[in-house]
């Protein structure tokens, strides 16, 4: 989730409870859970510890500051390239015969199903819901910034990949900590690199994959009524199965057509409800910038609606995670600083647009409650946020505010939730499986080891609630980001010189448009 991209903390947040199918599958839940918190809960308390006296998690802090880190340090790269980025995705400079597996429009949708999912829907509601509409200004703020780490990471993602025999690549932070770190004499790549691994399977089978089957079986039974959740996890996992089992060509192959109607049918949908309320931009865009920077009776203030926003980004686009650039990292190109130009769309897409749509909606159709005498806004005591229409938080909040202008709204956003959640799941197994081969060996046998643990771990995600087990999965994905930042800032310097290097080329012809 980071998602958490779609995480449990999101998820609780919003009010979503996770269900057991059966009275005996409750009790097991139970002992596991127990069993689980009390050995783990130590590393997911220190992962999302605030600092002291605030309620913002360090983690946020080490992600938003290597984001402007590296603006500053590639000069505002994320600016500067956005033309370039376009005209690489509509494969203006594709060299078809450029070792890789996936073009560079694939690369980018399947990164892209990996953060797209309930956190774009649930997490921005509660972000929206306790720091108010300013959380939406400097969510945008950091969206932006993260496009920075993710041109960082997937380049080196490229420039650092193994390339086989027989056309298949792996590549991923595993790879560039370990021969970038060889490369500049750094000690202590190979131990970073192992960690990283261990973290992105824990990620994969839990953020990645438990909690999504989780969570579409809880919207599934929603509208078709309760039934046992290992159905909707054997259905599932058959699916996934017949996807991931081609690699991740037959994983592009299924993204590049999901991503684009999720977002278009989403996004579509949003816009229609903000045209539908125009007579309120001036209002909704002046609670923006006035709750971004002043006190409107939200607990914190300006400092909440930070907070919120920073940590909805990070949370959402997953940038210096690492996650992405094992996705990126099977582009066809010779060249790895294209790659980190497409990449860096991804959390504008992510995050300045889905993101953003979601709070513009829920702003626009005025779901939190104002005081009209003061123009401050009215707080919920029972919960410490802001006081809603009926009552509602998460995903009940944003599906209220699309509700608002299209009564059958709510089934949309069942599809939504089970294509989010179906395309997060093929992604991770993707980055799970790159990082079980990095521990274990390339192989068939290998492989087919690993996409069979991830489809049974769906099985198991839908039908049960393993509270902590995804508590510890998701701390997990963002322990990825302590390790995949701090080798980030060692190689930073090599990113400098590839873009050095390219923009130079790139401006004297010798890098032209492939006919």
């Amino acid at each position: 989730m980071k998602h958490i991209r779609e995480t449990r903390i999101a998820a609780s947040a919003a009010g979503l409870s996770l269900l057991a199918g059966t009275a005996g599958a409750q009790t097991l839940d139970e002992t596991i859970n127990a069993t689980f918190a009390s050995a783990t809960g130590w590393f997911v308390n220190f992962i999302f510890a605030p600092f002291p006296g605030t309620s913002f998690p360090w983690i946020v802090a080490w992600l938003v500051v290597a984001a402007s880190v590296f603006t500053l340090y590639f000069g505002f790269i994320q600016f500067r390239v956005i033309r370039h980025s376009i005209q690489l995705v509509k494969g203006d400079f594709s060299d078809p015969n450029d070792a890789g597996e996936v073009s560079h429009f694939q690369a980018l949708a399947t990164a892209l199903s990996g953060t797209v999912g309930l956190g774009n829907i649930a997490g921005v509601a509660v972000a929206v819901g306790i720091g108010g509409p300013g959380a939406t200004f400097w969510m945008i703020l950091a969206g932006l910034l993260g496009m920075a780490s993710k041109f960082t990471e997937c380049t080196l993602g490229v420039k650092y990949r193994n390339e086989y025999e027989d056309g298949t690549v792996s590549g991923g932070p595993m790879y560039y900590i370990t021969k970038g770190f060889a490369e500049r004499g750094k000690p202590g790549g190979k131990v970073l690199a192992a960690l990283f691994a261990v973290f992105c399977i824990l990620g994969s089978f839990g953020g990645g994959n438990m909690f999504q089957a989780n969570q579409a079986h809880q919207q599934l039974s929603g509208v078709l009524g309760e039934y046992p959740g290992w159905i909707t996890g054997v259905v599932f996992a058959i699916i996934v199965f017949i996807v991931i089992v081609g690699g991740i060509k037959s994983i592009a192959q299924v993204t590049e057509k999901v991503v684009p109607f999720m977002a278009i049918l989403y996004c579509g949908t949003a816009l229609i409800i903000i045209l539908m309320n125009i007579g309120n931009i001036g209002w909704a865009f002046g609670q923006i910038f006035a709750g971004a920077f002043t006190d409107m009776g939200i607990a914190g203030g300006a400092v909440g609606a930070l907070i919120q926003g920073f940590k909805r980004a990070a949370f959402s686009n997953e940038a210096g995670v690492g996650s992405a650039a094992i996705a990126h990292s099977a582009v066809r190109t010779k060249e790895p600083i294209t790659e980190g130009f497409v990449s860096l769309l991804e959390p504008f897409i992510d995050t300045v647009v889905i993101c953003t749509m979601t709070a513009l909606v829920i702003i626009f159709t005025q779901q939190l409650i104002v005081d009209p005498e003061t123009g401050r806004y009215v707080m919920d005591e029972a919960t410490g946020r802001i006081a809603t229409i009926d009552g509602n938080s998460g995903v009940g909040l944003t599906s209220a505010a699309f509700a608002s202008a299209f009564s059958w709204f709510p089934y949309l956003l069942v599809i939504a939730v089970v294509l989010f959640a179906f395309s997060t799941m093929i992604s991770w197994s993707y980055y799970g499986l790159k990082a079980w081969t990095y521990l274990f060996g390339e192989g068939k046998t290998q492989e087919l080891i690993f996409k069979l643990l991830f489809c049974f771990f769906v099985i198991v995600g839908a039908a049960a609630s393993l509270g902590p087990v995804i508590d510890f999965s998701d701390a997990a994905i963002f322990a990825m980001a302590v390790v995949n930042i701090i080798g980030l800032y060692v190689l930073m310097p090599i990113v400098k010189r590839e873009v050095e290097s390219y923009l130079g080329r790139l401006r004297s012809g010798e890098i032209r448009k492939f006919a």
